[in-house]
């Protein structure tokens, strides 16, 4: 059941009715937990199991530690809790990679045996739901939060069918405390988290997949027989397409939120307007780059080593970072590259390279080449393997002559590019603003005709039979 189906508007319908039934606030509570179970269940029932087992164990381990004081205890919970978690998705994530590399080093060694490289079946949304439940753990023993008292209160917390299975990856203290107080019926608050829907919605099925994703399909799909326009045409649409997709995911689940009375933060801040490497992953994923820095970046020691560790702290975050967003080593030299694109701009940084340069000069430059990385390391974020990679990299930038199209249509690449310069354009407009504030400064009547307008082309376009793309991660 993804948000972009008939399936999910009868199933919202239905959720709205039920959390707004004149029934006290712990059984509507609970109705929301169950109706998070159903949404779950509605891809693969068996894999919920996974979900109550985390929730019980982690929602346990939080209550021990603030009642315990013994650091040794203490710290063998949060091992517990660390080895769940990151045990089950280890299994179901990364076992059938870990198969594959045992096996070619054997193999590369002459060493006649092999293993089965079959995978399990991914459970959607693990990565998500394990980090929200490890970082509730961490946090108790902490001291950043105090242990959730109520069993059903922390299900809740996990299970929230909006965030459930792409994110965003929300912080107990964020989201537990809302819980305190009953949600009333509200026009306003309905009426804007429709508002939301719909604008994430447009994102998702009228640019990312109508528009882009045709184009990008085509051109990493047969990279042998690519032109260098095909190339910059098919990245360029992928970088829009990736955007839409999951900015578009994370707007639908703050709005279908709000419409239940509550509150989801921002997963992203137009990162296609950052000007540098870290002003992107500030804007980029923010859950995920947050939880990255909070638990593992400054697990490692953060910047309160040397220089030297400080470099390979960033680093082995980010490679951890690409890893996580799936079993493939194409994703670890995204997350490399972006590792080295910090470090290189902690470098510059550090030499006050162009700091004497006019303001308006220096963040058109840092605009530019933080842009032409970010659309470099998608090449290996999208491509199957690393022989289509470099072939797309070769034609990107190997050959700047050669700007003549071949896979891709005319038509289609002035599409492509007029899309992609309207996300762009769309960015740089809300650098500094966000979408609620805009609807403040139009006005109801212009919003309702903005929306009316994002329903019309949602409802005419083509590409609404395609999962989110995180999904899978």
């Amino acid at each position: 059941m993804i948000f972009n189906s008939l399936a999910f508007a009868v199933f919202l319908l239905a959720a709205l009715t039920i959390h707004y039934l004149p029934l006290p606030w712990p059984i509507r509570k609970v109705n929301l937990t169950l109706l998070g179970y159903l949404f779950y269940a509605s891809w693969y029932p068996p894999t919920i199991v996974l979900l109550w087992i985390g929730t019980l164990f982690d929602w346990s381990m939080g209550r021990m530690l603030e009642h315990s004081k013994n650091e040794l205890r203490r710290r063998l919970m949060v091992f517990g809790s660390v080895v769940l978690n990151v045990g089950f998705l280890a299994y179901f994530k990364y076992i059938g990679f870990l198969i594959e590399n045992v096996n070619h080093l054997l193999a590369q060694a002459s060493i006649n045996f092999s293993l089965n490289p079959r995978s399990p079946a991914l459970p959607v949304g693990i990565s998500f739901y394990t980090f929200m439940s490890l970082s509730y753990v961490i946090d108790v023993y902490r001291g950043k939060t105090r242990a959730v008292k109520s069993l059903p209160d922390f299900a809740l917390f996990l299970s929230f069918f909006p965030h459930l299975v792409a994110g965003p990856i929300i912080r107990a203290h964020d989201f537990v405390p809302q819980l305190a107080t009953p949600k009333s019926f509200s026009w306003d608050r309905i009426s804007w988290g429709m508002c939301l829907l719909a604008l994430g919605l447009f994102e998702k099925v009228v640019v990312a997949d109508g528009l882009l994703a045709p184009i990008a399909d085509k051109v990493f799909a047969a990279p042998a027989e690519l032109h260098g326009g095909d190339t910059v045409v098919g990245v360029l649409a992928f970088s829009g397409q990736i955007l839409c997709d999951f900015a578009g995911y994370s707007t639908c689940a703050v709005g279908v939120a709000a419409s239940l009375g509550f509150r989801l933060p921002e997963n992203f801040y137009a990162p296609y307007s950052a000007r540098g490497f870290s002003d992107f992953w500030r804007r980029w994923h923010v859950s995920l780059s947050s939880w990255l820095r909070d638990y593992l970046y400054i697990s490692l020691g953060g910047n309160r080593a040397s220089p030297a560790r400080t470099q390979v702290n960033l680093l082995l975050t980010m490679l951890i970072g690409g890893l996580w967003h799936g079993p493939s080593w194409t994703f670890v030299v995204w997350g490399g590259l972006h590792g080295f694109y910090l470090i290189i701009e902690r470098g510059l940084r550090a030499a006050r390279i162009g700091a004497a340069w006019p303001p308006a000069l220096a963040g058109m430059a840092a605009w530019g080449i933080t842009q032409a990385g970010v659309i470099l390391a998608w090449v290996f974020f999208r491509a199957a393997d690393f022989t289509t990679a470099f072939h797309l990299v070769r034609k990107l930038i190997g050959s700047p002559v050669d700007r003549s199209l071949g896979v891709v249509g005319l038509g289609e690449a002035i599409i492509a590019v007029a899309a992609v310069a309207g996300v762009y354009l769309a960015q740089q407009a809300f650098r500094h603003r966000t979408f609620e504030r805009q609807a403040d400064l139009m006005g109801r009547p212009a919003l309702a005709a903005v929306i009316a307008v994002l329903i019309l082309a949602i409802a005419t376009s083509s590409g609404n039979d395609r999962a989110f793309i995180y999904f899978q991660f």
